[in-house]
């Protein structure tokens, strides 16, 4: 079984995609989505959050996200030593999740696989891309949040100029048809080659 990347920057369409993968059969791994639950039932990757954050990186025993997006998105440091936390534990779960599927390749969908330097656990890599506006724009309609602060999270990523060079497949998402039909592309391409 093939391990593909499915990665783009904030607000690029990721989820979008994944979800139109998911529609074709190939199991999915929302890495944001599992990460978050980690946060929240792994003791160790909570024990260890609160030993870098403090205890008030959870409310009632709930992560406080807003705490923690204030402390680290403005910490480039605290980021790196947040993700050095959180990324194993998920890593060492998708590996479990993956070892459960029966399919030609799976998909962990992932924003920062280049930034973390984990390219090379993936047999292939696929960059969803979109213009700077209209990520703003679906960030906007989608969280309660200013430009001022996406700008910021954007600075935590890489461009997608230098993602494109380390990507095998790109996905452009600002025409959902173009979109599908590229995807059933991609998707026949992975089958063949898995």
């Amino acid at each position: 079984m093939k391990i593909v990347g499915l990665t783009g920057g904030i607000g690029s369409g990721k989820s979008t995609a994944a979800k139109m993968f998911a529609d074709l059969g190939v199991p999915v791994y929302n890495s944001d989505t599992e990460a978050k639950k980690l946060m929240h039932t792994s003791a160790n990757v909570k024990e260890q959050i609160i030993q870098l954050l403090g205890a008030e990186a959870y409310k009632n025993g709930v992560l406080n996200r807003e705490y923690i997006a204030q402390k680290v998105f403005s910490n480039a440091n605290l980021l790196e030593q947040l993700n050095a936390i959180v990324h194993p534990a998920v890593r060492i779960h998708f590996l479990e999740w993956a070892e459960k599927q029966n399919a030609p390749y799976v998909i962990q969908e992932s924003a920062i696989i280049f930034e973390n330097n984990n390219q090379d656990f993936y047999d292939y890599i696929i960059l969803v891309t979109a213009p700077l506006e209209v990520r703003i724009d679906r960030i906007l309609k989608r969280d309660n949040t200013t430009r001022e602060k996406i700008l910021s999270r954007m600075d935590n990523q890489w461009t997608d100029e230098r993602k494109e060079k380390m990507s095998d497949f790109m996905l452009i998402n600002e025409d959902i048809v173009k979109l599908k039909l590229k995807i059933r592309e991609i998707h026949c391409i992975l089958r063949e080659l898995s």
